[in-house]
């Protein structure tokens, strides 16, 4: 059986003259990090870090019942979002089970683009495609190959990014997106992103990318920016208590399960795949939920990874780490975790069996870090 060549980015060479360490993810060869992965992660939190998240896979839903159809797919309430805004929300099985977590923006009257996880944007697509076909007035385009994404992310990320367009950002809200140009590039220049913190996310032309990218890097100098990896990404994520497909959100868990039970709309007054499942879910949520999603912080300096058992005081399994990875904001390991109910208040003293040892963690509230507003 031969295995599938892994597809590259078109910052793949800048990448590589940069001299990051590459390495498969989700069928592309993505860098991890240029040098320090540490360094990457604390200039995303101080001043500014430039990632390529060309991976990401780019759904466009068109039409006279483009809403109506996303609002039959999805569970949130997309018929409703503004031109010009972006929402976060979910495709579900009719089980309830997440598929994948999404970011939708409406780029038009008639014209919604779905921005799916690149592990499960053919599975997005193929799903996309059949339900949107239920409904008459709308249809779906593969436009995967059509952009590249550059984010620029970071407290300085609205400066750097002033320097090259006219765009004005200031008015520019959190989940929001505008048409714009960036450094003579056409550009769709969306306020989102993945890290906790300010930040912008470009969608561009596939050709355009190299040159948006030194463009970037060049106006970025004397603010601190610097290339940032996937690594760096994962902690920044984490420490923003951010899920994670794979981890924190499967096909075996709701979105209620996750805590993230306001992102279903049932109030849209439209059927729509899994309700049923969720509205069970959500009456169980409410009622008595078996188990929550957790943070823990450590007391010692034994990294959790995904997969460790969380247990008690007397040693019984009481939960499931999800994600763990040194934090270099609180300067002490960290994870996220399903633990039951009885174990999930914050001040709760448990322990996460790393190879045979129980290190001891306490519980705390999700996120572990926030940003000033």
């Amino acid at each position: 059986m031969t295995t599938a060549p892994t597809r590259k980015t078109p910052l793949d060479a800048v990448h590589r003259r940069l001299g990051a360490t590459i390495a498969p993810f989700a069928g592309w060869d993505m860098p991890l990090r240029y040098g320090s992965e540490r360094e990457e992660h604390v200039a995303v939190r101080t001043t500014a870090g430039l990632f390529d998240l060309s991976h990401m896979g780019e759904i466009t839903v068109a039409g006279p019942a483009a809403g109506a159809a996303l609002d039959f797919a999805l569970v949130g309430n997309l018929s409703a979002l503004a031109v010009n805004r972006a929402r976060y929300t979910m495709i579900v099985g009719e089980d309830g089970g997440i598929l994948d977590d999404l970011i939708v923006y409406r780029t038009g009257e008639q014209e919604f683009m779905v921005v799916a996880n690149a592990a499960n944007a053919e599975v997005v697509l193929s799903e996309l495609t059949c339900r949107v076909a239920a409904v008459e007035g709308a249809d779906v385009r593969d436009d995967r190959e059509a952009y590249a994404l550059i984010a620029v992310q970071g407290p300085e990320a609205a400066g750097i990014l002033a320097r090259l367009t006219d765009t004005e950002l200031d008015g520019l809200k959190y989940y929001a997106c505008l048409p714009g140009t960036v450094a003579g590039t056409e550009a769709l220049i969306a306020r989102t992103g993945y890290t906790g913190e300010d930040g912008f996310e470009l969608f561009v032309a596939p050709e355009a990318a190299e040159a948006l990218w030194e463009a970037l890097t060049e106006a970025g100098a004397a603010h601190g920016l610097v290339p940032a990896g996937l690594s760096c990404r994962d902690t920044l994520r984490l420490e923003a208590g951010m899920p994670l497909y794979g981890h924190e959100l499967t096909t075996a868990t709701t979105p209620f399960d996750a805590g993230l039970g306001r992102v279903v709309k049932f109030d849209k007054n439209k059927s729509f795949v899994g309700r049923d499942a969720l509205a069970k879910a959500a009456d169980a949520a409410e009622a008595d939920p078996p188990r929550k999603l957790v943070g823990l912080v450590a007391e010692g300096r034994r990294v959790p990874r995904a997969g460790f058992a969380v247990v008690g005081t007397d040693g019984t399994a009481v939960g499931e780490v999800t994600s763990g990875a040194p934090s270099p904001t609180l300067g002490k390991p960290i994870a996220i975790a399903y633990v039951d109910a009885a174990h999930a208040e914050p001040g709760t003293r448990v322990a996460v069996d790393i190879r045979g040892n129980a290190e001891p963690y306490e519980v705390v509230a999700l996120p572990f870090y926030k940003r000033a507003r």
